[in-house]
């Protein structure tokens, strides 16, 4: 279903890009937004590990420094069926997670140091399950995708408050109502797809690891974690973590702007699995 959900949002997004192409800058102006929006997006994707990981600091680690963590997540990309990923250890205290890389055989596993202290082993690696199945159902790619078009979306809006757009597609309010919306309506497409991403790495990391009650136990402790620990995390890149990295409140609304669940949801979907075992 989630796959389904995913693929459904995509068209959706496809769909806009065309819709909003064609009114506000023609074949041409879809082609020069499309492709402005691929080499603003291509760096990110294929050197996503690199960026990201200097970002937040992240050290890369070897059995020899980290031997329990190191062979947990050889453990479980061996039943995952995935190549061994780097990996790396966050100086922070916030517990949290990401995968990273644009393909399993360029991925990296992040840890924070407060991950490690905070979690019971079976906790840990229900997260490190979680975040393999990130590697495998290649999110990386997919949301990289899903950015590109949002962003081509948002430059033909901008090229239409430029250059006015094709009125004579559809009258200056319908423009004006496509400047504003649409950038509004690719960004919560974005977000949904996100979204989907996170149950479906939920379910395929229960999977992975057999536990899908420990992935809900861990979900639940590290939302109460976050709330304890700030991190200077990046907007841009606060998908790619099992939690987002900035309290707050959920609900309503708000979810609908959230590049997560809200955790309550995430965890019955878990126990629902534990319960069909």
């Amino acid at each position: 279903m989630n796959m389904l959900r995913t693929a459904a949002l995509m068209a959706a997004l496809i769909v806009l890009f065309a819709l909003v192409g064609q009114g506000l800058g023609g074949d041409s102006g879809m082609l020069i937004a499309f492709g402005v929006a691929v080499l603003l997006n291509f760096g990110s994707y294929w050197f996503s590990d690199r960026i990201v990981l200097a970002m937040y600091r992240a050290r890369e680690v070897e059995r020899a420094d980290a031997p329990e963590l190191v062979d947990l997540i050889d453990r479980l990309r061996s039943e995952a069926g995935l190549p061994m990923p780097r990996v790396y250890v966050i100086p922070s205290d916030q517990p949290n997670a990401f995968a990273t890389g644009r393909n399993p055989g360029h991925s990296a596993v992040a840890v924070t140091n407060g991950i490690v202290r905070l979690l019971r082993r079976d906790e840990l690696e229900g997260v490190i399950a979680h975040e393999l199945a990130h590697v495998r159902n290649r999110d990386i790619l997919t949301s990289s995708i899903a950015a590109t078009i949002a962003a081509a979306i948002t430059l033909l809006a901008r090229f239409g408050l430029f250059f006015g757009g094709n009125r004579d597609r559809g009258g200056a309010f319908a423009t004006i109502l496509m400047l504003v919306l649409a950038p509004i309506a690719a960004m919560l497409i974005q977000m949904a797809i996100s979204r989907s991403r996170e149950f479906a790495a939920d379910r395929d990391g229960a999977a992975i690891c057999g536990k899908p009650e420990s992935v809900a136990n861990a979900l639940r402790r590290l939302h109460s974690g976050v709330e304890g620990h700030e991190m200077d995390a990046n907007p841009a890149t606060a998908h790619m973590f099992i939690v987002s990295p900035f309290a707050g409140g959920s609900g309503g609304i708000r979810n609908l702007f959230s590049t997560h669940p809200p955790i309550e949801a995430r965890i019955e979907r878990l126990m629902a699995l534990a319960g069909a075992h």
